[in-house]
């Protein structure tokens, strides 16, 4: 059965520049192990297949795949599948505003501007935030390549439908110099249960504050691009900490430099401590997938 594809870059205007995803517009009937199969067959860190919603409230629903597993929630599928169901005309939103309903529930997507202006931003699970043993503190250092200790607040696991192990440094450079032990980083993962290990640095002087990577081999992806849920829960933990007051609760990320790409992320902590994370996508491929 042939199905509407589209397979954009997420959190950038520029082609070849920001994370890829496929988009299935039409899922319907679709099995799980389907799904599954064809997500392993893109091989992309996640696929994603529109199905309907299970009642009024929401204007789709979509299933999360990455190469190995469903995911409840992902940051660049729920921004790239709204901003390609808006760019198809399968969807309008009602005051700038659509409903997703995912595997962490119903999530509010926001959508300002059209066209190639277009940006597209999605409220983030509540985060559930847990401290790590002193053993896995001890490790990270060592999986991320012997960078030393870690600054401002200690590594913590932070759950926002995607869980990330989160690390800060002290500078953009950094970050970017890492290294890492992707067979440790994987060997952490499958230890705590999460994604990967997600590490970052936040330096409010600059015109882009906040530089990441994120690394989840445990899930067959050894450096992702761009990551959104990962944005998610390093917004909500420097706005727990306080320090997003200064720069108005909002900001700009940059990740993806490592892997020759370019992605940008639009980071917003809300007046109810919610954390919508968004931008603007491109399409690269259209037609169709027999599935």
């Amino acid at each position: 059965m042939l199905r509407p594809f589209l397979q954009v870059d997420v959190f950038t205007d520029v082609p070849l520049d920001g994370n890829p995803l496929a988009v299935v517009m039409d899922a319907a009937g679709m099995d799980d192990a389907a799904m599954q199969r064809f997500a392993r067959w893109t091989n992309l860190s996640e696929t994603t297949f529109v199905v309907p919603p299970s009642g009024p409230q929401a204007s789709y629903r979509v299933r999360i795949f990455t190469p190995m597993a469903e995911l409840s929630f992902a940051g660049h599928p729920s921004v790239g599948t709204a901003w390609t169901l808006l760019d198809a005309g399968l969807v309008k939103p009602a005051n700038g505003r659509l409903i997703q309903e995912c595997g962490a529930g119903l999530l509010e997507v926001h959508v300002e501007g059209s066209g190639n202006e277009r940006v597209v931003s999605v409220q983030a699970p509540c985060a559930k935030r847990s401290a790590l043993s002193p053993e896995i503190i001890e490790a990270l250092p060592r999986a991320l390549g012997s960078i030393g200790g870690s600054v401002g607040e200690r590594p913590v696991l932070s759950d926002v439908g995607a869980r990330w192990l989160l690390v800060e440094l002290a500078s953009r450079t950094q970050v970017r110099a890492l290294v890492p032990d992707l067979e440790l980083i994987a060997k952490l993962s499958r230890s705590c249960r999460v994604e990967g290990v997600a590490v970052f640095s936040f330096e409010p002087q600059l015109p882009i504050p906040l530089e990441l990577r994120a690394f989840a081999p445990a899930t067959g992806v050894a450096e992702d691009p761009v990551t959104g849920s990962a944005h998610a829960a390093v917004g909500d933990w420097l706005a727990t900490q306080g320090r997003l007051a200064a720069i108005g609760g909002r900001y700009a990320a940059s990740q993806g430099h490592a892997v020759g790409r370019n992605g940008k992320v639009h980071v917003r902590s809300s007046g109810d401590g919610r954390v919508h994370i968004g931008g603007r996508c491109c399409a690269l491929i259209r037609g169709a997938a027999d599935l």
